[in-house]
């Protein structure tokens, strides 16, 4: 038996900003909960500008750094959804 699939239509809708707040604070804190010992600020690119390379060993550094570019780019995909 076939089964034919169709593709999925995507429809974007406006986001409002209670919406958007709410889907920050969602990201922030799954942040805040991996990790735990950091001081995140607000503004997650001023966590990347001004962080100095070399304050964490090598390993916790790359963690660190993914994890930060990973909950900052969350956001701005959900900004424009």
């Amino acid at each position: 038996m076939a089964v034919l699939r169709l593709p999925r239509i995507v429809r974007r809708r406006p986001v409002d900003d209670d919406v958007m707040d709410d889907w920050e604070s969602h990201v922030r804190s799954e942040l805040a909960l991996e990790l735990p010992d950091e001081d995140i600020n607000e503004d997650l690119d001023d966590c990347l500008d001004f962080y100095r390379p070399g304050s964490k060993p090598r390993c916790e550094e790359a963690e660190y750094l993914e994890l930060v570019r990973d909950a900052r780019d969350r956001i701005a995909r959900g900004r424009t959804a």
